[in-house]
């Protein structure tokens, strides 16, 4: 009998991974493994968002005043409600930052002020609004915003800033007379994420792409999150977003109006950017400049209008107007409007 033997070789074993020095010799706390997976391209770690309540001393000689002109005072602001009708629902959680800002630099600094209360709607909170905020008819249970300390906090801000101002400025401004004198600025529409690479202007994405998480949704931490962010600069420019919105709103802007466009057109208007007002039954956009107003005019009568003699609404916005559900100033066409 022919016997036949046979080797075979053995797989090598996989290379093990490499370890940080540190990590031969004692366990890893979770800071040290998160500092070694960012090591490694194919990880990207995220920190929870721990809230800055003191930015530290201005960074500039503590021993020279600092011009006031220099310096702005800005509000961050977040509301939770009971529903998305400005006309129906009510408050049910309020929270407020104000922090000194450096407008040469856009950098916040010095402590934070702090304000977060509930307030009871006199309604059944909806589920969905329970569900989405956290929020239950148990804790707002006859508590009420402090109307004076909301007031003295508002009196002393240069701009309020949301993430949402079409959204939170009604709702405040029907509680809270005393925002409707102040400028605003919205943090969604008055910085272009997407120019600057975002791939989402959402609040929770804008902070991820700054490396943290959070629990959103309750109004004090949506705040934290939202001035950190802005704290940073935007995309790869040096300016941070408290600088592009302090400019902001010292310009006016427009809401434009596409009165008279026919039915067949309201494609074209969608994937533009015009956003359908149901109450006044008409598509409107709202514009950052009067370059932007001119060439908008130019592209309805072309593409929408057919070159028929149509006179679209125009209403100038400033930032003391703007977000809010208060009309603006009705200009006609071709009349400027001149920046401050």
């Amino acid at each position: 009998m022919t016997q036949f033997s046979f080797e075979f070789d053995s797989p090598k074993p996989a290379e093990p991974p490499a370890v940080a020095p540190e990590a031969t010799t004692a366990v890893l706390n979770p800071e040290q493994m998160a500092r070694l997976l960012e090591r490694h391209a194919d990880y990207r770690v995220l920190r929870r968002l721990v809230p800055t309540l003191d930015f530290g001393p201005h960074l500039r000689d503590l021993d020279v005043a600092l011009d006031a002109t220099s310096v702005q005072r800005v509000l961050v602001l977040d509301t939770e409600t009971t529903g998305l009708s400005h006309q129906t629902d009510k408050i049910i959680e309020l929270a407020m930052l104000l922090v000194q800002v450096d407008t040469t630099t856009g950098l916040p600094f010095g402590p934070v002020e702090v304000f977060e209360g509930f307030e009871d709607p006199g309604m059944p909170i909806p589920p969905v609004a329970q569900e989405v905020t956290g929020i239950s008819d148990d804790m707002v249970q006859g508590q009420r915003l402090d109307d004076d300390r909301v007031a003295a906090m508002v009196a002393r801000a240069d701009l309020i800033v949301a993430h949402n101002a079409g959204f939170d400025r009604p709702f405040v401004e029907a509680r809270f007379p005393c925002f409707a004198a102040k400028a605003w600025a919205c943090s969604f529409m008055d910085i272009d994420w997407k120019a600057a690479g975002a791939g989402s202007s959402k609040l929770s994405a804008l902070a991820s792409d700054q490396g943290w998480f959070y629990d959103a949704h309750r109004a004090q931490v949506d705040c934290h999150a939202l001035l950190q962010v802005l704290s940073q600069p935007v995309g790869s420019t040096t300016t941070t977003g408290l600088s592009q919105l302090i400019a902001a709103a010292g310009r006016p802007s427009f809401r434009l109006r596409a009165t008279g466009s026919p039915f067949e057109s309201k494609d074209k208007l969608k994937a533009r950017g015009y956003r359908w007002d149901a109450e006044a039954r008409v598509w409107a956009c709202t514009l950052a400049s009067q370059a932007q107003l001119d060439a908008e005019m130019e592209w309805l009568h072309a593409e929408v209008y057919g070159r028929r003699s149509v006179r679209p609404e125009i209403e100038a916005l400033d930032s003391r107007v703007r977000y809010s559900a208060r009309p603006g100033h009705t200009i006609e066409q071709g009349q400027q409007v001149m920046t401050r």
